[in-house]
């Protein structure tokens, strides 16, 4: 089973534990995540199976979408609603004035990464420094805030919709908002809605997914209904098709010039191409080297290649 299932985190579940409980639903042991989520946050989780597992790390660099809810006035050593309460202020914030509290935080920017995150600083999880009562330093890391706006005000809570880089903790941006607020703040709830190409909409509760590995689905639903293929997750990258004539040299993870491709020319150097042999069938990723006018492997995925790079 080759493929990436859009999974629907829900909220009391680690990412680790969903990745757990489809091993035990599918019997596959080769399954990974492709970005954590908090345990109390919900939304969209794709979780790749198999030979998909080599693209973890390109699914993990897109950009992402959430709803998340800022209660202003509080702050917490968590930086969410599920932390001990440091600070209570009134909130002073008009409806009005949020526009432009909000335009404030757009484009790119330092943000410092919290305690209570799974970064690992010296091979140990900040999390657990932080519930053993230690705080080290974090070095802000670049991030980019595409688009943010408010849906829905009830104040002290602000329903946000937010269109980020990868990287970006949306419980430290509700705490930055509430400070530059003058009130304090912390994050309520959040609803991760997109990552990459894939959709809230599109997802898969782990209910859902064990009735259909069982054939218990009462839409008639079969695994092969839901597992999306590999190539489709890469589907930014540009196509390009060998000729016949390569096949054994593409199932040894082969360096393929560019004349014997249909394309044969508009590659661009250093960028990734998905590649596939004469007969139609997802080769892998390969990466065009303009010096050697050729494309070199990067991730393989047919049955038989012998070399990855």
């Amino acid at each position: 089973m080759d493929g990436i299932i859009n999974v629907y985190k829900e909220a009391g579940f680690t990412s680790f534990d969903v990745v757990a409980k489809l091993r035990g639903i599918l019997k596959q042991k080769k399954i990974g995540h492709t970005g954590t989520l908090d345990p109390d946050a919900e939304g969209v989780l794709p979780v790749c199976i198999g030979k998909a597992t080599k693209i973890c790390e390109y699914l993990t660099e897109k950009d992402k979408a959430y709803q998340a809810v800022l209660r202003l006035g509080i702050t917490t050593d968590t930086q969410d609603m599920s932390g001990t309460v440091l600070s209570e202020r009134r909130v002073a914030l008009t409806e009005e004035e949020i526009p432009e509290l909000l335009r404030q935080f757009t484009g790119k920017q330092k943000q410092i990464p919290p305690m209570y995150s799974a970064l690992k600083v010296n091979g140990r999880k900040l999390c657990d420094l932080a519930r053993n009562g230690i705080e080290v330093e974090r070095k802000a890391r670049e991030i980019e805030i595409f688009s943010i706006k408010a849906l829905h005000v009830q104040m002290p809570r602000i329903t946000l919709q937010v269109h980020c880089s990868k990287g970006t903790y949306i419980r430290t941006l509700c705490q930055d908002i509430g400070e530059r607020a003058g009130c304090g703040g912390c994050m309520e709830r959040l609803l991760r809605t997109k990552t990459g190409g894939f959709l809230l909409e599109h997802t898969y509760r782990l209910g859902e997914i064990e009735a259909i590995a069982h054939g218990e689905d009462p839409k008639g639903r079969l695994l092969s209904d839901i597992l999306i293929p590999v190539d489709w997750a890469l589907k930014e990258y540009p196509r390009a098709d060998a000729l016949p004539g390569t096949e054994k040299l593409l199932q040894n993870g082969g360096i393929l010039a560019a004349q014997k491709t249909r394309q044969r020319k508009g590659f661009a150097e250093g960028r990734l191409y998905r590649l596939y042999n004469a007969a139609g069938v997802f080769t892998g990723l390969f990466c065009y080297d303009a010096k050697g006018d050729a494309l070199k492997p990067k991730k393989m995925f047919l049955q038989q290649c012998s070399q990855e790079e």
